[in-house]
């Protein structure tokens, strides 16, 4: 495949789409980034305005009380949202080569995995709508109650850069199937695909103001969103930190809805009864340096008893070379560059870290460039760590394996359960009855045993503790959430 690099033009950051067209964002304040792959300068990012982010709520609200698209049969929506996922498929080069400039991830990725899983996503909602059913009360003696299912209205999804094509659709399909007006706004790092979707919008036929897309920072178009006093919802994925913010603006605002599904730390235990440890060894290097580990629940704690330890560690150090980082733009590149320079240095002090507070660093973490100017790393293992050090505790979002020592069952359970975050874990054990024990034990919003990553549509997605707010992504649950339900009550008169 010849890949064109020079498709992204000069202006594009500057405008956003409201209402079924491009507007330039009256903002002054311009993102501007270097691409991870090569360190080219990329088009700066327009922030759009508090005054911009009114008029998408304007538009999006004027949309609603017209039922331009909740006024539809579902039979009809089903038909333009699946025009709309026909034409993802056709422009799939092009929104994988906007993901790979923006953010560094293989090319080889983005069209084999994340956008045919966001076509998958949008086509499953636009399944299910019509297979949704409201709801009767049990039998009440003189009346009936009844259970219906209404759109909240102007919804807000705010979208992280590492999954980008992934992530937005996990919010345009149930806040579009539910019956929503939405306003999108992807993270500054990957915002070109997002932006992109305007034009098939509107080629599909998704009536003008049901999908907005506004780029910006998070900080001033996200917190624009969240703040709104018209805005009923906010659909966050991203940092925990992040996600205490909005939940304040919810608070100061008008009490919207906000659903949440944020960051990890998730534990991935090896009992002492593993017989399969290169299996394990495998699933475990595969989900903590794929995607160059910047994974919400990548399994960046291994919890081992110390019976396994070395056998586990040599099976990983066999594995290592398996994910240098090199050129995301080269279709048999497997792992590509850190999102940014900036997260780069970041993940680079924790290594730094972690060294400091006693760690021993037993392979990876350092910087190369295997393309000029580019932003990479490579993966990093750490062994003899404590669960107070940071890099057990904090979420470094990078190729960063901690390597935690217990000497049986209840420690690895409590050291598991010994963090802020519960978004998944693994246990791998051949004892199954011991495997589900521990699975009960283990606080986290979604638990593998004998696996690790498996993860599918028709699944609800979300996490534990400070990890998320209950809100599931993904899966019917979804639908409940961008949903409002409304009991009906009929007295029945006696003639």
């Amino acid at each position: 495949m010849t890949i064109n690099t020079d498709r992204i033009r000069p202006d594009e950051g500057r405008f956003a789409f409201v209402g079924g067209t491009y507007v330039e964002s009256t903002g002054d304040a311009v993102v501007q980034r270097r691409s991870p792959v090569d360190g080219r300068e990329l088009p700066g990012i327009r922030s759009c305005t508090p005054g911009d982010v009114d008029k998408a709520v304007q538009a999006a609200r004027r949309a609603f009380e017209a039922k331009d698209w909740r006024g539809k049969t579902a039979d009809e929506k089903k038909k333009i949202l699946f025009r709309f996922t026909d034409l993802l498929q056709k422009h799939s080069a092009e929104l994988a080569l906007r993901d790979v400039l923006s953010m560094g991830k293989p090319i080889r990725d983005c069209l084999n995995n994340d956008i045919p899983l966001a076509i998958q996503c949008i086509r499953w909602y636009a399944e299910a709508m019509d297979k949704m059913y409201d709801a009767c009360a049990p039998p009440h003696p003189g009346a009936i109650a009844t259970i219906t299912r209404e759109p909240i209205g102007v919804v807000a999804g705010i979208t992280p850069w590492n999954f980008p094509m992934e992530n937005v659709a996990w919010k345009i399909g149930p806040a579009l199937a539910a019956g929503n007006s939405l306003i999108l706004k992807p993270a500054e790092q990957a915002t070109f695909s997002a932006l992109f979707l305007g034009k098939l919008a509107q080629e599909a036929g998704i009536p003008d103001g049901v999908l907005n897309i506004l780029p910006g920072r998070g900080d001033v178009t996200g917190k624009a969103l969240a703040l709104h006093p018209d805005v009923d919802g906010v659909f966050f994925t991203g940092s925990t930190a992040t996600g205490k913010d909005i939940l304040t603006y919810a608070g100061r605002s008008n009490m919207k809805r906000v659903a949440i599904e944020s960051g990890g730390k998730s534990a991935f235990l090896i009992l002492k009864d593993c017989r399969h440890l290169d299996e394990a060894a495998q699933a475990l290097a595969k989900n903590i340096f794929f995607n160059q580990g910047q994974i919400c629940s990548a399994p960046s704690r291994l919890i081992v008893e110390s019976s396994v330890q070395q056998e586990v560690l040599e099976k990983l150090l066999r594995l290592i070379p398996a994910y240098q980082p090199s050129n995301p733009l080269e279709e048999a590149t497997t792992s590509g560059a850190m999102v940014d320079h900036p997260h780069l240095e970041g993940v680079l002090g924790y290594i730094s870290a972690g060294r400091k507070e006693g760690g021993r660093l037993l392979v990876g973490g350092d910087r190369v460039e295997p393309v000029k100017g580019g932003a990479y790393m490579t993966p990093a293992i750490f062994t003899g760590v404590k669960n107070d050090m940071r890099i057990a505790r904090e979420e470094i979002f990078g190729p960063v394996l901690s390597v935690l020592t217990v000497k049986d069952e209840q420690g690895a359970v409590e050291t598991s359960n010994a963090s802020p975050f519960g978004l998944a874990a693994a246990v791998w054990c051949d004892d199954i009855n011991r495997a589900h024990r521990v699975a009960r034990a283990l606080r986290a919003g979604t638990i593998h045993i004998n696996c690790y990553g498996e993860d599918d549509i028709t699944a609800p997605f979300g996490g534990f503790k400070q990890s998320g707010n209950g809100h599931k992504e993904k899966s019917l649950d979804a639908l409940d959430a961008y949903s409002e339900k409304k009991t009906t009550w009929l007295k029945l008169r006696e003639d």
